[in-house]
């Protein structure tokens, strides 16, 4: 890919990121998700770990930071949906997208609300306790969802799309060079 290319995309991913944590939004309806997924697709090792990471830690910032327990697992959660991205990147399809977005969006809920029961004193520390912290958060994971399904369908549909696009300019262009 063209470097200048990266950079713009890298830039406009992560203001997207950014702008979507701090403007009011459904709790847990942010792209962050998508935006690891997607540089796991399509940018370098490096980016699928650190744009992410630097949207939440940016976001962070301005909204408040929390736990360091509980950051960490959200953060590691995170940088998992880059490496899941990584992963799949070489099997390129609707199915793999699919896959890797449920596959993010339920490690994301299994994870959080775990850590959430086992560092928080919010629930007892038992069977009944865990039992009601799931219960409780399935309304964030219905949004974690639902969010993280609509912003993958807006940048991996948009990018294949704007390469389609790019595509038949450059061969109506090559065809006008050969007449």
């Amino acid at each position: 890919m063209n470097k200048i290319f990266i950079i713009i995309s890298l830039l406009l991913l992560a203001f997207i990121g950014v702008v979507m944590r701090l403007v009011p939004h459904p709790a847990n309806f942010t792209p962050v998700f998508a935006i690891a997924l997607f540089a796991g697709f399509y940018l370098s090792k490096k980016w699928s770990l650190i744009l992410p990471l630097a949207i939440m830690l940016i976001g962070d910032f301005f909204i408040g930071f929390y736990d360091w327990k509980l950051m960490l697992v959200v953060y590691g959660s995170i940088a998992l949906a880059g490496l899941i991205g990584l992963a799949t990147r070489n099997n390129r399809n609707i199915f793999t997208v699919a896959t890797a977005t449920l596959l993010a969006s339920i490690v994301f809920f299994l994870t959080t609300n775990l850590a959430v029961w086992y560092f928080s004193s919010w629930y007892s520390h038992d069977w009944t306790g865990l039992f009601q912290c799931y219960t409780l958060a399935v309304p964030f994971f219905k949004n974690s969802l639902l969010g993280d399904l609509f912003f993958v369908s807006l940048f991996f549909g948009g990018y294949e799309a704007i390469k389609m696009f790019v595509a038949q300019k450059v061969v109506l262009l090559s065809s006008v060079k050969s007449k």
